[in-house]
């Protein structure tokens, strides 16, 4: 018992070990129950019902926050989770863009994106732990961190989109030219044995699907540049910061089917973000010229809340006129 009520960054072991049993308790259930076949293609309306099911799920783990931290801590976990899932949306889009160069048909997807989602809880977690010591040993950083989001921000509102290129991927030929790749898919495999066509020997491919699976995982590490400083700015205790950024995470795989030949309709909601993230980095700036020692949680959650439902209102109303996309 006394090994359970250890302090490990700030919050007893009990409370790590309740969040990550849950967490295998969800990709146990996923990956052996809901999806043992791993070229099984998942519809929008089951994908609609998982993602309602772990956006429930991570709104519901507020109530165990509020019952063990108090309220401030629950509003800072609840605006950490809604702007993470706000930010996935871009991520979305860059999953589409590389299952779309590779041709990986939606019966594959679930598999790259489970495993994708694995990867991305153990490097979240790394990113935020480098976080929660600089955050701890230098409280400056937090200034620099706000720094870059208001500059993000400010570039997302004024300087026109990225053009996304998975085809000109300098990583992409790296891995190509370091790697043997089969030309084509071979079934959910991410590894094959063939006979070369030179030597004639057994020789280990990799296949695109597995390709895929690192451009995604080589796309988040890029995307928590932006969300891991967002996050700290809302909130530097460490539990929060993880639970909240991995529950929207182990949404994102069922988000993306449900939203992936939506995404147009929310073209309008970058300019909704850049705002957010402006705002986001501007409270430390604004707590600290009116004396606070933080800026009000209970604000920060309804002004989030009222940027990014203004954003997804007129997004939508833009693009009413414009067709579902083909899957």
């Amino acid at each position: 018992m006394d090994l359970l009520t250890t302090i490990f960054l700030g919050t007893p072991l009990w409370m790590w070990g309740t969040f990550i049993a849950l967490v295998i308790g969800l990709l146990v259930l996923d990956l052996g129950v809901l999806h043992k076949d791993g070229a099984q293609e998942i519809g929008v309306a089951e994908s609609l019902k998982m993602s309602a099911m772990y956006i429930t799920l991570g709104l519901a783990f507020s109530g165990f926050v509020w019952w063990q931290m108090g309220w401030d801590d629950t509003a800072n976990y609840l605006t950490a989770f809604v702007v993470e899932k706000t930010l996935a949306m871009d991520n979305i889009f860059v999953i589409a863009l590389i299952f779309s160069f590779f041709a990986i048909p939606r019966a594959y997807q679930h598999r790259v994106l489970f495993w994708g989602i694995l990867g991305v809880i153990v490097l979240r977690g790394i990113m935020i732990g480098l976080g929660a010591t600089l955050v701890a040993q230098y409280g400056w950083i937090l200034y620099v961190f706000a720094a870059f989001l208001i500059f993000t921000g400010i570039k997302m509102l004024f300087v026109s989109e990225e053009n996304h290129s998975v085809e000109d991927s300098r990583f992409l030929r790296f891995l190509k030219g370091r790697m043997h790749v089969t030309e084509s898919l071979r079934g959910n495999a991410f590894f094959v044995r063939e006979a070369h066509p030179e030597t004639g020997q057994l020789t280990r491919y990799a296949t695109p699907l597995f390709l895929a699976l690192i451009l995604i995982e080589i796309a988040d590490l890029i995307f928590a540049v932006d969300s891991v400083p967002a996050v700290f700015t809302i909130t530097t205790e460490p539990f929060v910061v993880y639970t909240s950024n991995i529950f929207a995470i182990l949404g994102l795989r069922a988000l993306y089917f449900a939203l992936a030949a939506i995404l147009h309709r929310f073209a309008y909601l970058k300019y909704a973000l850049s705002v957010l993230l402006v705002f986001i980095g501007s409270k430390i700036f604004i707590a600290h010229g009116m004396g606070w020692t933080k800026f009000p949680p209970a604000w920060s959650l309804g002004i989030t809340f009222a940027i990014l439902g203004a954003g997804v209102v007129f997004s939508l109303w833009k693009t009413r006129r414009e067709p579902i996309a083909a899957h």
